[in-house]
């Protein structure tokens, strides 16, 4: 394999689609791509005109209802709504489901408490929603919900939807390669990976559109929200064992992105072309396996909880993944959003900075940055 060094890669920022945030209530959406902002004051009320006719639309109601349950019984009432509805705890803040099956539309609806402010109670809900003969719809409405963080405290936590859905059980104590203990949660590999896989088939209706680079970034970007807090445990663990010294030099940073991989490259390589050809996080870091975009991602979690701003870069042209990191040094290194980030290949066994020559076009890589 033909390897460079000191290979500066240029990238134009023409491709990135940045989660919204509300400075007033402070929660965060990211939605699906090709959701268009078409109605709304942009601080208490929005809607939102997706792809196939979806529709998505958020009220924030501050202090006029009590409960949730009366939230919940005004959504129904309002729209003369047939739909279920399941009540349940979000992140330690109360939360509804709300099957929508009114007039000729059907969907989803989520609401949640949001951060108060004193004594009132303010209430976020949302609808996700399209015309009632496209049922095919589903993953827009089940993606759009589950992207919506309440607050700072679920930004790097697993959506809504996916944690409704699948409860995360009690901590285990699973052993991580080199004789490491740490604590997951019994049901987090399962649901991680339901996550993965809902989200690529979406990912897939965006194949011939010309947004599918935005697409694509925001796959990543979504895995690695729900990830995060899935693996957080193992990878404090690993930040001790290959910590060493502190990293408050150029050089401590670097030995230490050196050894954590040199750590995932002695990962089993694992592909899957049938499916999503992503294994979650939880599995990786708990097995030792994984593809090259779960390796990356990985390092790329374990380098930012060790205080090392990172990143990665995807090719769907080369079905490949590698890991970035903002360290001094070096190297091979791609710039994208004004970081000129140090690479890092992630499945071979070679030093960080080195990249094979024969991917090294610029042209056929995207930045998928997660801070």
């Amino acid at each position: 394999m033909k390897q460079i060094l000191f290979l500066l890669l240029f990238i134009p920022v023409l491709v990135f689609a940045d989660p919204m945030y509300s400075p007033t209530w402070g929660f965060f959406l990211d939605l699906p791509e090709g959701y268009e902002f078409i109605d709304g004051d942009g601080r208490d009320r929005f809607s939102f005109h997706g792809p196939g006719g979806a529709m998505f639309d958020i009220v924030i109601y501050n202090g006029t209802f009590k409960a949730i349950a009366d939230l919940v019984n005004d959504v129904n009432i309002r729209l003369d709504n047939s739909g279920d509805v399941d009540f349940f705890n979000y992140s330690d803040k109360n939360a509804a489901i709300i099957e929508l099956l009114f007039g000729n539309f059907i969907g989803w609806g989520f609401c949640v408490e949001l951060t108060a402010s004193g004594s009132i109670q303010p209430m976020l809900l949302a609808l996700a929603y399209g015309p009632a003969d496209r049922d095919d719809l589903d993953l827009f409405h089940m993606s759009a919900l589950d992207s919506i963080s309440p607050s700072i405290s679920e930004r790097f936590y697993p959506g809504p939807i996916i944690d409704y859905s699948f409860p995360r059980g009690d901590l285990i104590t699973t052993a991580l390669t080199g004789g490491i203990t740490a604590l997951i949660r019994e049901n987090d590999a399962e649901a991680a990976q339901v996550l993965v896989e809902r989200e690529f088939n979406l990912l897939r209706l965006y194949a011939d559109t010309p947004i599918w680079p935005q697409a694509w970034i925001r796959y990543y970007r979504f895995i690695y929200r729900d990830s995060w807090d899935r693996i957080a445990n193992p990878v404090f663990a690993l930040v001790r064992h290959l910590e060493g010294v502190s990293l408050n030099t150029d050089e401590a940073k670097r030995a230490f992105a050196q050894r954590a991989l040199t750590y995932i490259q002695n990962f089993e390589y694992e592909r899957n072309p049938d499916g999503s050809d992503f294994v979650n996080l939880v599995t990786a870091v708990t097995e030792s396996r994984g593809d090259c975009d779960s390796h990356s991602m990985l390092w790329a979690i374990i380098l930012a909880n060790a205080g090392i701003r990172s990143a990665m870069m995807v090719s769907p042209h080369h079905s490949h993944a590698m890991g970035l990191a903002e360290i001094a040094g070096i190297g091979a290194r791609f710039e994208t959003h004004g970081t000129a980030w140090l690479v890092a290949e992630t499945t071979d066994k070679i030093d960080i900075g080195l990249i094979d020559q024969d991917m090294s076009d610029p042209r056929y890589w995207l930045g998928v940055i997660f801070d």
